[in-house]
């Protein structure tokens, strides 16, 4: 018995190993974190779990007609981490493979059926537990699922007694171990990820917010803040904003680097002519700013300013080393870049009034109320000690919005993607908020892709949440309704709160903007200027509705 444990353990540090390495891939990762898996990630994590089971038969141990394995460590935690479906067909491949590896073998069959309960069974005891426990769950299941296979070698093995005697506890107790370590090191390289993607977004926002108040009035010397907040945040050592043609602004560690010729250099042009992102080493560094009073530069990203296909400039970052250019800072500045362009539009700088005829539409695009971010991390702040596990899915959320609202490329997007943006903010807003708001979901199937423009329902959902239900003297309930018409759609926003004034609807209607209502009427703005006719805004008994119509075929 100690020799096949000892075997076992051995066996199992390549496991823990293998799941390791395959943990910190971006494929794997990325699969991982979809809500709804596609067939391809299905695919995908299927294939990964149904190998590590293969493996852990093949890192078994002949005993007699039997094999000492591990293999449903790795069909337990799919089954864990995945679902039942994925953990399923893991379960599933495993188990045919062992029953060809040991055809003529009697216990081949009852490690096989065991093998497929390890794959489904553990997922539905987490998916009614909501997913919490799974160590527990994970080591439950490893027991139940060896002692079942041990009464089927019973039942149909000849000499299944003797074998149960030797094999049953190292089996039992090695896959309890593997299962819990393995969901563990998973678990922990998710968790740190979310940490990262928490700090990275603070970052963001933090960056937003300090560099707002410079776009209201832009000039050169408004920008060149936006470059000395840009590269004190980023620890680089220049940034260099610049239009089509020529450097606006920069700035550098080094207080006396000079740019002599404003022209934009060849990567600039390139990335301009492109509209794709450079991330440069030592040898593609600029040469007129890579040894110019004392800064030398080794690394750096061009990002492009733009709306749609139309570039109007970029955001230039330079490291002083190759490291620095990590993919959270890629990912950050390509953000940020995503950010300004917009900032730059709604400044209406002077060096890009050619573009202003093309920027309207974009300069109206609803922006990150920093307000709004700041209350969403502070209320993660109050559940990180209470509830880590309702603080993981607000990171999870926030980090969705955020990302819908500086990555969005397309012009219009289905209504059902722009509804997982609109999903995220109210649960965010359900948490600070709790019963106070209750939000009703009526969506006709075909209207699910139909074409809308990014961020204009989640403004109106802020509306009714933020100006007519947080106070709780009124209703507290939001229907978000899109419904199929003989020759379109009609999307609708209903609350049953304190109701919008009649002057603030006059307002709207007649483009005069109150400071807390700019949302509202971007939104206006934006349906008018798309689809010929704005919002319908009316002022209920107990409540405000507003709806627009899409003039729109399916298909």
């Amino acid at each position: 018995m100690w020799t096949l444990t000892n075997a076992l353990i051995n066996n199992l540090g390549y496991i823990v190993l293998i799941a390791f390495t395959i943990s910190k891939s971006k494929t794997f990762q990325k699969s991982l974190e979809h809500k709804i898996y596609t067939p391809k990630d299905i695919f995908i994590l299927s294939s990964i779990f149904s190998c590590l089971g293969i493996l852990g038969t093949y890192f078994g141990v002949n005993y007699y007609e039997s094999i000492v394995n591990i293999r449903n460590i790795g069909i337990i935690v799919a089954s864990i981490m995945c679902g039942p479906l994925i953990g399923g067909i893991s379960g599933l491949i495993a188990s045919i493979h062992r029953i060809f590896i040991g055809m003529g073998s009697a216990t081949a069959v009852p490690c096989a059926i065991t093998t497929l309960v390890a794959g489904v069974m553990p997922g539905y005891i987490c998916k009614k537990n909501n997913y919490s426990n799974k160590h527990i769950i994970g080591a439950g299941s490893a027991i139940i699922v060896e002692s079942l296979s041990m009464i089927l070698i019973g039942i149909i093995t000849p000499n299944g007694s003797e074998i149960i005697k030797v094999i049953y506890i190292p089996m039992a107790i090695i896959n309890v171990l593997g299962v819990v370590m393995v969901i563990g090191i998973i678990d922990n390289i998710l968790k740190e990820k979310e940490k990262i993607a928490g700090r990275q977004a603070k970052l963001a926002l933090e960056i937003a917010n300090e560099t707002l108040p410079y776009f209201k009035d832009l000039n050169g010397e408004s920008l060149k803040k936006v470059c000395e907040i840009i590269r004190t945040r980023l620890h680089g050592e220049a940034v260099i904003i610049t239009d089509k043609k020529h450097v606006l602004a920069y700035d550098s560690r080094d207080e006396n680097f000079k740019i002599g010729n404003k022209k934009i250099c060849d990567h600039t042009e390139k990335v301009i002519e492109t509209g794709e992102a450079m991330f440069i080493s030592d040898q593609l560094v600029c040469k007129p700013y890579k040894f110019i009073n004392g800064l030398k530069t080794r690394s750096g990203i061009i990002a492009p300013l733009k709306y749609d296909k139309e570039i109007i400039g970029v955001l230039k970052i330079y490291f002083t080393k190759d490291s620095d250019v990590t993919e959270r800072k890629k990912y950050l500045i390509l953000g940020l870049s995503n950010l300004i362009s917009i900032q730059i539009q709604l400044g209406n700088i002077k060096n890009l009034k050619e573009m202003a005829n093309k920027a309207e539409i974009h300069a109206l695009q609803a922006q990150i109320n920093p307000h709004f971010l700041f209350n969403s991390l502070n209320t993660i702040t109050s559940f990180v000690r209470i509830n880590p596990n309702k603080a993981r899915e607000l990171i999870i959320n926030l980090a969705n919005y955020l990302r819908y609202n500086i990555e969005f490329k397309e012009e219009l997007v289905e209504l059902q993607d722009e509804m997982h943006q609109v999903e995220s903010y109210i649960y965010i807003e359900k948490c600070r908020f709790g019963d106070k708001i209750n939000v009703h979901y009526h969506i006709d199937e075909e209207a699910k892709y139909i074409k809308v423009p990014p961020l204009i329902i989640q403004p109106l959902v802020e509306n009714s949440i933020k100006h007519g239900l947080s106070n709780g003297v009124y209703g507290k309930n939001v229907w978000i309704m899109a419904n199929k018409l003989n020759d379109g759609f009609r999307v609708t926003i209903e609350d049953d709160g304190c109701g919008i004034e009649n002057k603030i609807i006059n307002k709207i209607y007649n483009n005069e903007i109150d400071e807390n209502k700019i949302g509202l009427h971007n939104v206006h703005s934006r349906v008018k200027l798309i689809y010929g006719k704005g919002l319908k805004i009316e002022r209920l008994e107990h409540g405000t509705r507003i709806s627009f119509t899409i003039k729109q075929k399916v298909g």
